[in-house]
């Protein structure tokens, strides 16, 4: 790895988490999401990169997982989200500071839980310090025509009040069909275990060929214990 590290954050076996300094040479980390997004070589980035932060997790010398964190004031402008090119979130415009998590992608080759716990753990340490009450950003399924139908009605649940509206080109309401949880992505149950909410709809996105939802987690309504594992005390 030849990405210039600030100390890790936390640990957890093998693995370090981080945030890369704001001066960070990006390649390696847009290279993973390349793989992880579109598959094979090359750079997946957008004009959003430059106002986050960005999150990496290691094993040893080996990039494993990143993310981006988009930072909103108390009363800041929404608008200026990843999500806000799919979602219309004026239902959040009351809402104090905020964080927005995005492009959250493992390597290919990776499928340690601990990453999810890792990456999660460090989101609610910064959220803890800076006074976050509400971290937001999509959930995908693979393949955007693929039938997710019975992973989205399970979902019906967990639809948050109120909901954020549609604005993307190409939206599906949740089903009301028979539910299958076990057919959720892992990062999206991850949301869910710790008292996410998610929107009434779901956005075909036809560039990564995705299918996502907007997933809403207020620190305040994680799980006590649950928050103890992922802060490590």
């Amino acid at each position: 790895m030849t990405l210039k590290l600030q100390a890790p954050i936390l640990t957890l076996g093998r693995l370090s988490a981080r945030l890369l300094p704001p001066d960070a040479d990006l390649t390696e980390v847009l290279a993973l999401r390349h793989l992880a997004f579109r598959g094979g070589e090359g750079l997946e980035s957008d004009p959003y990169d430059p106002l986050c932060r960005h999150l990496v997790i290691s094993a040893g010398e080996s990039l494993v997982a990143t993310a981006r964190l988009q930072d909103f004031a108390p009363g800041s402008d929404r608008a200026q989200s990843y999500a806000a090119a799919f979602y219309d979130l004026s239902p959040l415009a009351r809402e104090g500071a905020s964080l927005e998590l995005g492009r959250f992608c493992l390597h290919p080759r990776e499928s340690d839980p601990g990453i999810l716990r890792l990456a999660f753990g460090l989101v609610a340490r910064l959220a803890r310090e800076e006074a976050v009450t509400l971290i937001f950003g999509s959930s995908s399924f693979p393949g955007a025509s693929a039938d997710h139908g019975a992973a989205l009605a399970a979902l019906r649940p967990h639809v948050a009040d109120p909901s954020p509206g549609r604005r993307a080109a190409e939206t599906l309401p949740l089903p009301a069909v028979s539910p299958d949880p076990l057919r959720l992505p892992p990062l999206l149950r991850f949301y869910l275990a710790l008292g996410a909410r998610v929107s009434d709809h779901a956005v075909v996105d036809r560039d990564l060929d995705t299918l996502h939802v907007l997933t809403l987690l207020r620190p305040a309504d994680i799980p006590p214990a649950r928050l103890r594992a992922l802060l490590g005390s």
